[in-house]
């Protein structure tokens, strides 16, 4: 092949995913030339799987990528269909914006993203080498024999890492969608020494609308409220499109069980290991065979497509039986199978050998980020996209690199349980997984990280001075109900009364009132002069930092007690070896994930109190051995 050199860049990104867009945006946005390479320019910011963002701890991630100054809620936000707050009548640490996209308008608003950011190259082109230098990554390669030279590179490849679709007995080298698949990279990551794991994930039929009896089934409106993703949305789109809702019957079960032997999960065609919280419908009935019916939702993939996406039929089913399937579903009895569901297999590496800012131990100035890194979801790949490419582009400048901590964002836990732990199948973000959920909320992405990307250089002056001001007037109000003094007066009375709480025996500060559960904000405000120009996010962040005071007091000792143990620090050429006293299973695995800090240390997988006991002694002795010698 003959090669030539096609330009010098500060950042290369391979791929143009949510990980790629996130990180390519980041990293231009910094300052830093940027190329961009992916495969096929029409498949930019695409949705191969289900057309939303958002949900529990997901949503959370669509604004913390937002406070950060990433374009994901931005670009949702202008081409949603519908928009829902999830779990609303549950406390704020598990509340979720979701908003079903028109998957096409995504795409193509975000590649038109893209293309306006002057310090972004786009080209099409597939990448077959990465070239490496004294372990140090120095540019790509592409079938086309371009030879690209860069400071960096993150690599974004999603599901197109060897990616192979199965539907039945149906196997062939594909990405996503029925694009080319990246084959030559991923082979070279394996030659370079990297442990590569092979992942499934799966996605559902899609049936045409007209061909779909809606009276069978139950409308799932948008909400009236208008919300968004960013904060600085200022208009909302108003004509929602509703998504619908019908259940799998026992004939749809029976379809199933009586063709599992044609199905590839079962057959053993599906080698790679698939999402345990997002199981394909074949492995719910096997799994769940108590359940009568499951949950299935009808989600329009666009204004202008009549494609339906049927979300909870993710199948990989012979093309026949997913036909009997959907025909057995009500409202589906006649429906006309647009798409066939499938299952696709690709290469992803094992995320304990990434540093936290994702960077690769084995390949300096190597980035990797999405579904490589054995992660599942959009959502995810964009968080660890914009770290990626805001690393990247600190590094370029020689500056420190960013780390999320586990405190600070559910990217910060998400990366952390990649690194520190791994993952042997799709890692999906759950609230669950963060120790101080009531802390990541949210309501309040912005007060946590529009800081830090003010300081990393994502946020404008002008958005900085608007957060400051809604953080004075948070501050403002809550001062201001703990200096107003609520009397037992008749009128009191008789509002107390109203809202169902119990009668004042005393005066009480309008802050300790507003602790009561029967008392909202827009209740007290009925009995106190309200302030002027209070926003509803104003209000809403005083009520909550008023009614869970207590527990997001005990929240933040626990993470004062967790900044000790990330403050101290362990060298990485730390030699475990030397460290007497160990148990052998947290030897191997200390040796490694490489632990930054004593905090991570104690998550790894197989070390127990006693070995950070022995190893904190050892740091504080100071006297440590790295490998290759004492120091």
């Amino acid at each position: 092949m003959q090669t030539y050199e096609a330009g010098n860049y500060d950042v290369i990104v391979v791929g143009s995913g949510h990980a790629g867009v996130e990180a390519g945006l980041a990293a231009a946005r910094m300052g830093c030339k940027t190329l961009m390479v992916t495969i096929n320019l029409d498949m930019i910011g695409f949705m191969p799987c289900n057309p939303s963002i958002g949900g529990p701890a997901k949503g959370v991630v669509v604004r913390e990528i937002d406070a950060l100054g990433g374009e994901m809620g931005r670009n949702i936000d202008k081409t949603y269909i519908q928009m829902r707050m999830l779990n609303t009548g549950k406390g704020p640490a598990v509340r979720a914006l979701r908003a079903q996209a028109d998957k096409w308008d995504y795409q193509y608003e975000m590649k038109h993203t893209i293309e306006k950011e002057d310090n972004i190259t786009l080209r099409q082109g597939l990448v077959d080498e990465l070239i490496i230098e004294d372990d140090v990554v120095t540019g790509v390669i592409t079938q086309t024999g371009g030879i690209y030279r860069g400071k960096t590179v993150i690599i974004t490849t999603g599901t197109y890492s060897r990616g192979e679709i199965i539907i039945g007995d149906i196997k062939y080298s594909s990405g996503p969608n029925n694009q080319q698949p990246s084959v030559a990279l991923s082979k070279q990551l394996e030659t370079l020494g990297f442990d590569l794991l092979r992942l499934k994930t799966g996605t559902p039929p899609r049936v045409k609308s007209t061909s779909i009896d809606y009276s069978q089934t139950e409308i799932q409106p948008g909400d009236e409220d208008h919300r968004g993703f960013s904060y600085e949305t200022t208009k909302f789109i108003t004509d929602q499109i509703p998504c619908w809702l019908t259940y799998t019957t026992e004939e749809t079960h029976e379809i199933i069980k009586a063709n599992l032997h044609r199905a590839p999960m079962f057959t053993g065609i599906i080698e790679g290991s698939g999402p345990r919280y997002c199981p394909s419908i074949e492995d719910k009935i096997v799994r769940f065979s108590d359940k009568p019916r499951h949950q299935i939702f009808l989600e329009p993939e666009g204004r202008h497509t009549e494609e339906v996406y049927v979300q909870g039929l993710s199948t990989s089913m012979p093309e026949d039986v997913q036909h009997k399937m959907l025909n057995s579903i009500p409202g589906l009895e006649n429906a006309s199978m647009m798409r066939a569901g499938y299952a696709i297999e690709y290469d992803a590496v094992a995320p304990t050998q990434l540093w936290p800012t994702l960077e690769t131990k084995r390949i300096k100035n190597l980035y990797t980020a999405g579904q490589i890194n054995g992660t599942s979801g959009y959502e995810e790949a964009a968080g660890q996209g914009i770290i990626a490419g805001i690393n990247a582009a600190l590094a370029v400048q020689n500056k420190e690199p960013f780390i999320m901590k586990r405190s600070e964002g559910y990217i910060g836990v998400m990366i952390d349980d990649l690194v520190t732990k791994g993952t042997k199948e799709p890692y999906r973000l759950l609230t669950s997984r963060a120790e101080y959920r009531l802390l990541l909320r949210h309501d309040n992405a912005d007060l946590r990280l529009t800081e830090k990307g003010h300081d990393i250089g994502l946020i404008t002056e002008e958005r900085y001075q608007a957060f400051l001001n809604k953080k004075a007037q948070i501050a403002e109000e809550s001062d201001r109900l703990k200096s107003i003094r609520v009397k037992p007066t008749a009128e009191v009375q008789a509002w107390m009364t109203k809202i169902g709480g119990s009668l004042l025996k005393d005066g009480i500060l309008a802050w300790d009132l507003l602790r009561r559960p029967e008392v909202t904000y827009a209740d007290l405000i009925e009995v106190i002069a309200a302030s002027d120009n209070i926003t509803e996010e104003v209000a809403e962040q005083v009520e909550i930092q008023v009614k869970y005071e207590g527990y997001i007091k005990k929240s933040l000792e626990r993470v004062d007690k967790l900044k000790r143990m990330e403050q101290k620090t362990i060298p990485v050429d730390l030699d475990y070896d030397y460290i007497s006293g160990l148990a052998t299973e947290a030897r191997e695995n200390l040796k490694e994930v490489q632990p930054l800090t004593l905090a991570q240390a104690s998550r790894i997988s197989g070390v127990n109190p006693a070995d950070v006991s022995i190893l904190m002694v050892y740091l504080e002795q100071g006297k440590l051995v790295r490998v290759g010698g004492e120091e």
